[in-house]
């Protein structure tokens, strides 16, 4: 009898992990797929521009492109609408089939309609785009539940989606324009959005009271949490100086390859280097999860990740160029899953998804001025513009140092507060 009560429980557990894993494979399908859609649709909107001559070319398919990550900036308010949800998954689920509409209705009016109305629809669909990275995200640890290491493993997983979104999406938007019509890939993105957000209902529901809706922090408390929080801000501010770096790395792997190779394929195979690094290197943290303090992690790789990019600048030759700019990737990748983890762990319950989403958008940001800088510069040499993008990294681990060091000699109440996470 001892025994058969002894398996029951033991059985009750199996059900719970499969039921987790089958839940966790969804979650990574629809994460996949609608990130590959948000990768992919900047490149589909610049194709389809310039396959409709005399309605803009690439500078409309730039100014769309535009529009859809500007509404980014609403991200701290589209999140707390998310945790003010009786059931988040539906609004996830709305916020990714709207996404999809409206790209494939931007596709399909485009040369139609006025310019202003298409981008009006471009904007509409932007709306969703915080939801689809730091919003989503942020449900990740209520699907693979409490397990500290089960929640590293799966942000791992989480951060793989992110890099194999910026491969697939791209990829398939060349493939499809390719063969049938860059109109055909907008709506193909379209359509993949739509189906990630159908998937959204096979997720397990979550049950959240009135109370539990109404303690939702507003938006101004949340972004205080993140500036008085020291591990929160600490690395907010690390991976936003650290974004300046990556978020120029296409642009000088193009120059620099070509320098090295005398060719322009050179420098794309550098950057697409750098991108499977990537992918390597969250799908590494998937199998092997990260342990022990996440904002540790967090400066030890930016260090590394100052270190990768140092070599690539010191590269002598293209073979050893590809391998650095791997590595670089690679650092980058363990970095990010480092800091979802910061997240999880730090973040207040009633402000969960706003602080993923409203950190995700500022390190976007970040990127996206490091593109334009990076754009600017690379005229003065690859060489040294990677030397100095080196040196910022490098500053992040200063900077943030620092700022624990003055805050251990004068500790505040925001930075003893425990998350769930860390009191279980």
């Amino acid at each position: 009898m001892a025994d058969r009560r002894e398996r029951v429980p033991q059985d009750a557990q199996g059900e719970v992990r499969q039921r987790r894993g089958l839940s966790l494979a969804v979650y990574l399908t629809s994460a996949t797929l609608v990130r590959s859609a948000s990768g992919g649709a900047p490149v589909a909107l610049v194709a389809l521009t310039l396959a409709q001559p005399g309605h803009g070319g690439a500078t409309l398919g730039g100014l769309l492109a535009a529009l859809l990550t500007l509404p980014n900036v609403a991200g701290p308010w589209m999140a707390r609408w998310l945790e003010a949800a009786r059931d988040p998954r539906l609004r996830l689920a709305a916020a990714f089939i709207v996404f999809g509409l409206m790209l494939a209705a931007t596709g399909l009016t485009l040369g139609h309609l006025p310019v202003v109305l298409v981008g009006a629809l471009v904007i509409v669909g932007g709306i969703s785009e915080p939801l689809m990275t730091g919003g989503l995200s942020s449900r990740l640890a209520l699907i693979v539940g409490e397990d500290t290491r089960a929640q590293r493993r799966a942000e791992g997983w989480d951060s793989a989606t992110y890099g194999s979104s910026n491969i697939l999406g791209p990829a398939a938007v060349a493939a499809i324009t390719a063969l049938t019509g860059a109109l055909t890939a907008v709506v193909a993105l379209g359509a993949t959005s739509v189906v990630a957000g159908l998937l959204m209902f096979a997720l397990p529901r979550e049950h959240r009271t009135a109370a539990a809706r109404q303690r939702s922090m507003p938006v101004r408390d949340a972004l205080a949490v993140i500036t008085r929080r020291g591990p929160l801000r600490r690395v907010m501010i690390a991976t936003m100086i650290t974004s300046v770096s990556t978020g120029g790395v296409m642009v000088i792997a193009v120059v620099f390859g070509r320098n090295l190779q005398g060719s322009a394929g050179a420098g794309a195979a550098l950057g697409a280097a750098y991108g499977v690094g990537n992918l390597c290197g969250a799908l590494l943290t998937g199998v092997f999860p990260l342990t022990g303090e996440p904002e540790r992690w967090v400066l030890r790789l930016i260090a590394a990740n100052a270190v990768t990019v140092g070599l690539c600048a010191l590269a002598p030759s293209y073979v050893l160029a590809l391998a650095t700019f791997a590595l670089a990737g690679a650092t980058s990748a363990v970095l990010f899953t480092a800091s979802l983890a910061v997240r999880s762990v730090y973040s207040p319950p009633n402000a969960r998804a706003q602080v993923f989403v409203t950190m995700a958008g500022l390190k976007i940001a970040a990127g996206s001025a490091g593109t334009a800088l990076a754009g600017t510069l690379v005229g003065m040499g690859s060489r040294l513009v990677l030397c100095l993008n080196a040196v910022v990294v490098a500053s992040a681990v200063t900077i943030a140092l620092l700022d624990l060091r003055l805050t251990r000699s004068r500790p505040s109440a925001a930075d003893h507060e425990k998350s769930p996470s860390q009191t279980r």
